[in-house]
């Protein structure tokens, strides 16, 4: 059993909804939670649009790149939170698993993605305080 919770978020493309929620895990917890992001079908880069949205809140996630899923950074991962992949995320046995039904930010204006970040920072306080 890991010393600390891990915690991996995934969505498609790895480039913005999973993207502001580890930034916001990151900023709100620390190194008390270790954070990781992948996604089923990596996108080249991290939306821009997304990138803006966290700066705006004092995070940055500019070094963040998208990275594949894979069956170790699951399995290694205390609790995974799937936003949008659907079944392409593999499941074990035992492990902790949510789905949040977040919007995706793709092709989105910064207003729609403010709105996005802020639903994420509201998902995250609930999850720190779950996860003690």
């Amino acid at each position: 059993m890991p010393d600390k919770s891990s915690v991996l978020f995934v969505c498609v493309h790895n480039a913005g909804r999973s993207q502001m929620a580890a930034g916001w895990l990151s900023h709100l917890a620390g190194d008390r939670i270790e954070v990781r992001s992948a996604g089923s079908e990596p996108a080249g880069q991290v939306n821009p649009v997304a990138v803006e949205a966290m700066a705006e809140v004092g995070i940055d996630i500019t070094a963040a790149r998208p990275k594949v899923l894979t069956v170790e950074a699951v399995r290694t991962s205390t609790m995974v939170i799937t936003m949008g992949c659907g079944d392409v995320c593999p499941i074990f046995p035992g492990k902790r698993y949510e789905d949040w039904p977040v919007e995706d930010p793709a092709a989105q204006d910064l207003q729609v993605v403010r709105r996005i970040r802020d639903e994420l920072r509201d998902r995250i306080l609930k999850l720190i305080a779950d996860l003690g």
